[in-house]
């Protein structure tokens, strides 16, 4: 699934994009630290989600993935080490469709899959890249495919084929190549033109997806990686009462938490009861109201 247009009459070749440049305005408190690409779900960084997604397609390396980064981007840069090609954006981020423009000269005429960093995805049926592949099975190379799962309200404004957006697109090189590195977005510059043309379809999806964007969400997809029980990384210690709790590498729950979020280095002291709360650090704790 890898590679530019073929030449041999087979699949397009294919490279992949992690988009991992925003500021994440909506998870504020959390990412003034923090790009929201590294923050935590699972005991996992969203951007290794991406990344572990890639490499189940057979995507890995910086031949064939790239990520760009902008907002704290030194930490981006540091995560991902040699595992990609890096786009450094600097200043503002370009949004979706300029962090692809300043990806050309790399894309190099081949099709581009496109992860938001952000999109927490899991089906139980299917490992995570497997779980996606649908998008590129039987692909021509010249259309685009968005993963969508059907909304409740087919009509409503933001739907594409009655289906909400999940995080990850293909893209043709033809439509690609002229995308300058400018400001600008792929729903506007790239999926409703396509869409107008007929040249846009929806692979559903079948698991669960949260766009983590906002604090609620972002504790949402924990919980929902936690799934029934707890979900307590080996480094961490526990010794007070955890349900359905995410607790990260290194943190310390002496405590009662329940559907809270505990990160990593973070503690819970003995006299503290969290409920749908995530613990950043000693001095931040942002509460979610459910």
């Amino acid at each position: 699934m890898t590679g530019g247009e073929s030449t041999t009459g087979g699949p397009p070749e294919v490279c992949a994009v992690v988009l991992a440049a925003g500021e994440g305005t909506r998870l504020r408190p959390l990412t003034e630290r923090v790009p929201k690409a590294l923050c935590p779900v699972g005991n996992v960084t969203l951007l290794d989600r991406a990344l572990a997604r890639l490499a189940g397609l057979g995507l890995t390396g910086p031949r064939s993935v790239a990520v760009n980064a902008c907002y704290l981007g030194d930490q981006v840069v540091e995560q991902v080490g040699d595992r990609a090609h890096l786009s450094v954006e600097r200043g503002d981020p370009l949004g979706t469709a300029g962090g692809i423009g300043n990806l050309r000269d790399w894309i190099g005429g081949r099709g581009v899959l496109v992860g938001n960093a952000d999109a927490y995805l899991a089906d139980p049926q299917a490992d995570p890249g497997p779980d996606v592949a649908a998008l590129l099975d039987g692909w021509d190379g010249e259309t685009v495919r968005l993963l969508g799962r059907p909304a409740p309200n087919p009509t409503e404004p933001g739907t594409f084929d009655g289906h909400h957006f999940v995080g990850f697109s293909v893209l043709p090189w033809r439509l690609v190549r002229d995308l300058p590195p400018t400001f600008a977005d792929l729903v506007r510059a790239v999926w409703r033109p396509a869409e107008a043309t007929g040249s846009l379809s929806v692979v559903p999806y079948r698991g669960a997806f949260y766009d983590t964007g906002t604090p609620a969400d972002y504790l949402a997809a924990n919980l929902h990686a936690a799934g029934d029980s707890a979900l307590v990384d080996p480094s961490a210690t526990v010794t007070g009462r955890c349900r359905r709790s995410v607790v990260g590498a290194g943190a310390r729950v002496d405590g009662d938490v329940l559907h809270t979020v505990v990160w990593p280095g973070a503690t819970v002291r003995p006299d503290e009861v969290l409920r749908d709360a995530i613990r950043v650090s000693a001095d931040l704790t942002v509460a979610v109201g459910q």
